[in-house]
């Protein structure tokens, strides 16, 4: 028995000392516990000392404890009091957090370690940012909002595109064409679409004389899905336009 008191007079001796005026007796008719034993009170807040008190929820917990006859060997006797702000649901919970830990921790003094976590607890709950949510995960991103950059197309600017750009696509087709093709004379040299069309020569006498000058007559053409698909084409404009602005 001696043991036993001695253990928890130096318990609550460190108590004071740490907590200071935090912690006080009380009569064991306010403590809410059934016993005749020594009850002592102490205060918690969700806040850490060096914050600003005004600027943090207002709530405030009292943790109150007796010894039995056998502690530490024994749990100590709890309660949880709501000071201002704590639900009735959660004081519940905690004090079944603390029912738990106390047996875990049997055999040592264990005021102290009931203390922390309680005001752990509270912080958590209570705490400066114990409203903050974590966010959606499957909440879909909003949409980019892409700002165009670069020169204002206009008409003039480009319809002068477009000639440089069959004007090099007529070089690129050329620079593919055979060197026979080329160098034929001026009569049997076929047009750009000729060519890529029919994939082969026109045999010797496969034509008149009138058709080999209808055929000097027709114009080069490119393919249809550059001139009637104008939409693609000023798509190319852009993008070329955009990535001169950035460069």
């Amino acid at each position: 028995m001696a043991d036993y008191e001695q253990e928890q007079e130096m318990e609550l001796e460190a108590l004071q000392a740490i907590l200071m005026d935090d912690i006080k007796e009380i009569d064991p008719s306010e403590s809410g516990i059934d016993t005749n034993s020594r009850c002592f009170e102490i205060l918690l807040s969700p806040q850490d000392d060096d914050f600003d008190e005004a600027a943090h929820v207002p709530v405030q917990m009292a943790l109150v404890f007796a010894h039995t006859e056998k502690y530490p060997d024994e749990p100590p006797l709890v309660n949880i009091k709501s000071v201002r702000g704590i639900k009735p649901d959660d004081l519940t919970s905690l004090k079944e957090k603390l029912d738990q830990e106390a047996t875990e921790n049997l055999g040592m003094a264990m005021v102290y370690t009931l203390l922390d976590s309680a005001k752990e607890w509270l912080t958590e709950k209570y705490g400066q940012n114990a409203g903050d949510e974590e966010p959606d995960e499957t909440e879909e991103p909003a949409e980019e909002v892409i700002i165009p950059h670069g020169e204002a197309v206009t008409v003039e600017s480009f319809m002068a595109w477009r000639e440089r750009f069959e004007a090099e696509l007529a070089l690129q087709r050329a620079k593919l064409m055979p060197e026979s093709a080329l160098t034929a004379p001026k009569e049997k040299k076929l047009s750009g679409r000729q060519y890529f069309e029919s994939g082969r020569h026109i045999t010797k006498g496969a034509g008149t004389v009138a058709e080999e000058e209808e055929e000097e007559e027709e114009d080069i053409e490119f393919d249809d899905d550059f001139e009637d698909d104008e939409e693609d084409m000023l798509e190319h404009f852009l993008a070329e336009q955009t990535g001169k602005s950035s460069a």
